[in-house]
């Protein structure tokens, strides 16, 4: 059992880089599911798993300021090392390929799930109980998934992870609602991370640069769990939303009060994130002023997207937001470390 910290500083936003290493927890009757390995003859180097007869990109969107023993977690040492440099107390670990969909059929998506699982669950053990996860559920068998949330929770699991829609699921589907209804019994989080769960949309949309692909299918999520007033069927269920910034979360709200008056329904105005239990990971560069005033300051976080490299991705977020974030010491200690705290039960 890993040694419980009194978490501080907390990175609600943070990734591992899986590689090959992850695979090897596939149990021995998977085999002939593992991720094959394959470099393109292209001269790029470009690395590819193959997948179902699907090459997956490898080894982009990730960026070589952090050291590759921290970020693939082949290192624990060096990765808690790199964390005290940072003056980051508690990392919670989202994954990477996960973050675009991988398998059409059950038997490969809970062998990837659950060999992740096994492999974070592995890293939580290691960590001194400062790396804490979100578990990978697979969905296309709600049975194996609730299994594999039970095992989060006993393995250090913090959230359970989850795509602005999953398959052709949206988050308000209530196919869905027998994890919502166990998650909430275990006292973890539905973690909305930005990415993509849909094959065609996916296909679709991963010509551009990210946006439409990993961003928005989580905006509009929230937009709709609030609108179908998903949460208040679970309300004990805490909701996470990380990697969007927060800098939308006055345009949605704006959207929902207007349709909230159209139905002659009562809007919570800035308490809306506090009636739904929802919490937003925003970025150091988001109008954070403008957003505390529109939804408050109790809801907020701050991740750093640790291992990547993308535009929410900063190394020093949350020295930056301490130091010269221009916030209220009070406002800043709230995003840094009671609200993901409240957020994810550490």
């Amino acid at each position: 059992m890993a040694t419980t910290v009194k978490t501080d500083v907390i990175d609600a936003d943070a990734h591992v880089i899986e590689t090959d290493r992850t695979w090897e927890y596939m149990r021995e009757e998977d085999a002939a599911l593992k991720p094959i390995p394959v470099v393109s003859k292209d001269g790029s180097g470009q690395e590819y798993w193959v997948l179902e007869g699907r090459a997956i990109r490898r080894g982009v969107n990730i960026s070589d300021v952090f050291p590759t023993e921290a970020r693939e977690a082949s290192d624990i040492q060096a990765r808690l090392k790199h964390m005290d440099e940072l003056e980051v107390d508690v990392h919670v670990l989202y994954p990477t390929v996960f973050l675009r969909p991988l398998a059409h059929h059950a038997d490969q998506d809970y062998a990837l799930c659950r060999a992740y699982n096994r492999w974070l669950g592995d890293i939580w053990k290691q960590g001194g109980g400062r790396l804490r996860w979100v578990v990978m559920p697979p969905l296309m068998q709600m049975d194996k998934a609730i299994e594999e949330v039970h095992y989060g929770k006993e393995n250090g699991a913090c959230g359970v992870f989850m795509r602005g829609f999953e398959g052709d699921h949206r988050l308000s589907d209530s196919y869905l609602f027998p994890l919502y209804e166990e998650a909430s019994k275990l006292g973890l989080p539905i973690s909305i991370h930005a990415g993509a769960g849909y094959f065609p949309a996916f296909d679709l949309t991963d010509r551009d640069f990210g946006f439409a692909t990993f961003k928005l299918p989580g905006v509009g999520a929230f937009h709709d769990i609030i609108m179908k007033q998903t949460p208040q069927k679970f309300p004990d269920l805490r909701w996470v939303f990380v990697e969007l910034s927060a800098q939308w979360v006055p345009y949605v709200m704006n959207d929902l009060k207007i349709r909230h008056r159209r139905q002659d329904k009562p809007w919570p105005g800035n308490e809306l994130l506090e009636q739904n239990n929802i919490w937003v990971a925003c970025q150091t560069t988001d109008d954070l002023d403008y957003i505390i005033d529109v939804a408050g300051d109790d809801h907020i976080m701050l991740g750093t997207d640790y291992g990547h490299n993308d535009t929410a991705t900063e190394l020093h977020a949350l020295r930056n937001l301490r130091d010269s974030g221009g916030l209220s010491k009070e406002s800043a200690d709230k995003i840094l470390r009671t609200n993901p705290r409240r957020a994810y039960a550490l």
